[in-house]
């Protein structure tokens, strides 16, 4: 999470009025364990958002049929979009149900429904403009994950700091989140993806945005459900989106809305390294085809970009990293 202090935040949140909370629930063939979860939802959430993202099994009807709650509000899709496709069209109903807080559980039974107050907090004082659980803080509860998907995780939350810029942040695909409303209404919501890139893509999203995110300690969860994300067919697919969103972020907070010291440092770097590249293959070789040894001075000239370009890059990714942002927006949305 990141460190970040926030004056008379316990003032602030006796202060102010009770937020409206929505829940949403995304779900595609969830009738085995949505009514549990259903039945979890204490008096502190004002609405519960059901989508049937076009449901094989009708999740939306069978909903409408065993559970009777004032709370309850249920959309079902036409057209299967998605996980993320699901997730921001609850986003949409919960905006317009006139919610502060939107609160995104899966309809697995893999998330706790009484870890939403703790999820919830670092909005609720105004330290954070979005919050998502990672299962990886408490150490206990790796030991359930499948030895591949904790692999296939840690690869992904790597590329994850790196395409979106939070570099404190871990745990990407994890589907516990929380936004408040107003910032959700900031986002390019329409360019998210929509399939289970949705999480990752939200944060490079909330960093253009320049909102504060905070990740929430949560113990994993692991019913008789399994899960549809799977790790080995997503890790190239996702690697190359975050390649992109990469490329994209560093063009916009670098290029397009700032042009820094940074700034500098990675055009230096790049160009360094790549003269270094190109003139140190060339020179390899014309020595290895004529058999005649590169002098010292050659070798200097290949190797000396290398080291000072490295070293540059490095100074741009301490930058970098040191420059996630700090001062979140709703307070003054």
């Amino acid at each position: 999470m990141s460190n970040i202090t926030v004056e008379n935040s316990s003032a602030i949140e006796e202060t102010t009025a009770k937020p409206r909370i929505a829940v949403v629930i995304p779900c595609y063939r969830e009738t085995r364990q949505i009514l549990a979860v259903l039945g979890k939802f204490d008096a502190m959430v004002d609405h519960i958002i059901v989508i049937d993202d076009a449901c094989p099994d009708k999740t939306g009807e069978f909903v409408r049929e065993n559970f009777s709650d004032p709370r309850l509000h249920i959309v079902i899709h036409e057209n299967n979009q998605g996980v993320g496709g699901a997730t921001l069209t609850g986003y949409d109903k919960a905006i317009e149900l006139g919610a502060d807080i939107i609160v995104k559980v899966d309809g697995d039974g893999q998330m706790d429904p009484a870890m939403i107050k703790t999820l919830i907090r670092p909005i609720l004082r105004g330290e954070a403009d979005y919050a998502k659980g990672n299962r990886f803080y408490r150490l206990n509860g790796l030991s359930k994950m499948p030895v591949f998907r904790l692999i296939g995780n840690l690869a992904l939350s790597f590329a994850s700091k790196m395409s979106s810029g939070y570099w404190k942040i871990f745990d990407p695909t994890n589907g516990f989140t929380a936004i408040h409303s107003k910032v959700a209404q900031e986002l390019a919501l329409k360019k998210i993806s929509r399939d289970y890139f949705f999480e990752s893509d939200m944060l490079f999203q909330l960093n253009i945005a320049r909102a504060v995110v905070a990740d929430v300690p949560i113990q994993a969860i692991y019913g008789e459900e399994t899960s549809s994300l799977k790790i080995s067919r997503v890790l190239l697919p996702f690697f190359a989106k975050h390649f992109a969103n990469f490329c994209r972020r560093i063009a916009y907070n670098y290029f397009l809305r700032d042009f820094s010291i940074a700034s500098v440092e990675l055009v230096v770097g790049v160009i360094f390294i790549t003269f270094g590249v190109i003139f140190g293959g060339v020179e390899w070789y014309k020595s290895s085809t004529s058999g005649i040894t590169a002098t010292a001075g050659t070798v200097i000239i290949a190797a000396l970009p290398l080291l000072v370009g490295s070293q540059i890059l490095i100074s741009f990714l301490n930058f970098d990293v040191h420059n996630q942002p700090d001062r979140p927006l709703h307070p003054n949305l």
